[in-house]
């Protein structure tokens, strides 16, 4: 599979087979994802595996830290600005509509909702999930740096026949995080990852996400103003 092949085909994947990920697959995908460019070579992300027993067990921390906190604690960052502008907020509505409407919930349904979001959690029922971190000194170009990362699994992923899912939605249990994975104060909670084999049976998956027209994020300039 080639670059070009590989960002076509990756897509955020929200149904998973339990089918297994051998960890020294995953050991090589971040082997070779940590290439991604770096200012200053500053290598600034880390990265928690978990699979088996540790999934297992975190997955049920989260579901008795949700009986306490239903909407999660606080997050170490802003998930989204606080006021969204347009044309992002119409984006954000539309992609939201479309996954609920595959899955037959409507908006009203407010409990069934929160039943398919909660799934974040499982990862998804991927038999591997990522949790990345981040230095707290670390500033804009160093958040970048991490989202290179991640992208370099998730295109690697799609090398060894596998799907992804970024998973920004892991931020907002940063203390159960924490306490379970022993992550010290001084980095921060970005986001977590599942990695695993597609189940394209599930209706989730038939979903595409648009992309606006090339003309409408790129201005090419060929003279002087």
């Amino acid at each position: 599979m080639n670059v070009s092949e590989a960002i076509a085909t990756r897509k955020s994947v929200r149904a998973f087979r339990p089918d297994p990920v051998p960890l020294e697959t995953v050991t090589q995908i971040l082997t070779l994802a940590a290439r991604a460019p770096s200012g200053g070579n500053l290598q600034p992300w880390k990265v928690y595996v978990l699979a088996g027993a540790a999934r297992e067990e975190l997955i049920r921390r989260v579901a008795e830290a949700r009986k306490e906190h239903p909407v999660g604690e606080k997050p170490e960052y802003h998930i989204y600005p606080a006021e969204l502008a347009e044309p992002y907020r119409s984006r954000r509505f539309r992609v939201g509509e479309a996954m609920y409407g595959l899955l037959g919930i409507p908006r009203e349904d407010t409990l069934a909702r929160l039943a398919a979001f909660s799934r974040n959690w499982e990862f998804f029922g991927a038999p591997v999930g990522m949790i990345f971190t981040i230095g707290r000194q670390m500033q804009q170009g160093q958040w970048a740096d991490l989202g290179m990362f991640m992208q370099n699994i998730m295109l690697l992923a799609r090398e060894y026949g596998l799907d992804t899912c970024a998973q920004e939605a892991w931020a907002i249990w940063p203390t159960t995080l924490r306490e379970f994975l022993s992550i010290p104060d001084h980095e921060a909670i970005y986001a977590g990852m599942a990695i695993g084999h597609a189940d394209w049976d599930h209706p989730i998956n038939r979903f595409e996400s648009e992309r606006v027209p090339f003309e409408q994020y790129v201005r090419v300039v060929e003279r002087g103003l």
